[in-house]
């Protein structure tokens, strides 16, 4: 192929690639905006039924969504996906799917906030972070492509309220290798693959 062959090419992946990029933009805008009302409707406790088909994120609109793995966490879908990648990725689907439930599980509760977002951050303006990963000081950029695709269909369902709770409502959990002081306060509701799950005795978070 000539340098004018290659030349075509060249423009033509270019474009090829803008063209994706352009085409996927409404349909995360779309995603995102869904996340944001089932994740207050989530905060208020409003319903635990799923959402309703014309309100529910779908498989493709998830997988729109911080497509690289290198968004700002600033959208519930993103933090969602990215905090069931970095504390659960390589372990099984159960596994990825309790660590959703405990952040859905928070959300809203008394002790904890009304975003996903601020969820998965909170404590770390005391370096006291609730999620490890967030204050491990590593980068939060994905390594995975399909782990992530993964957690991003896992957070999907989360937000569209389609999990069952294998964790029957914890708020907590930890590897099982490890026996944190905490765990004493708490009753444990489930073991599931390598985490123990828990929540307070008197439903209520500190």
């Amino acid at each position: 192929m000539g340098l004018q062959g290659l030349a075509g090419c060249l423009v033509f992946t270019l474009w090829a690639g803008a063209a994706w990029a352009t085409g996927q933009a409404p349909v995360e805008a779309r995603a995102e905006e869904k996340a944001q009302v089932l994740e207050e409707k989530a905060a208020d406790k409003v319903s635990s039924a799923p959402a309703p088909k014309s309100e529910a994120i779908t498989p493709t609109e998830a997988q729109a969504v911080d497509p690289a793995g290198a968004a700002p966490l600033d959208d519930p879908l993103t933090c969602l996906a990215r905090s069931i990648y970095w504390e659960a990725k390589g372990k099984d689907t159960p596994e990825m799917e309790a660590v959703a439930s405990v952040v859905m599980n928070r959300l809203g509760h008394d002790g904890f906030p009304d975003t996903v977002c601020a969820v998965v951050k909170q404590g770390s303006e005391s370096k006291s972070c609730q999620f490890s990963w967030w204050c491990d000081g590593k980068p939060d950029q994905v390594k995975e492509d399909a782990e992530y695709a993964l957690a991003k269909e896992i957070a999907g369902k989360a937000l569209n309220r389609q999990l069952k709770d294998r964790t029957h409502g914890a708020m907590y959990f930890h590897d099982r290798r490890v026996h944190p002081n905490w765990a004493n306060e708490y009753r444990r509701t489930a073991q599931i693959g390598k985490f123990q799950f828990y929540k307070p005795a008197g439903g209520d978070a500190r």
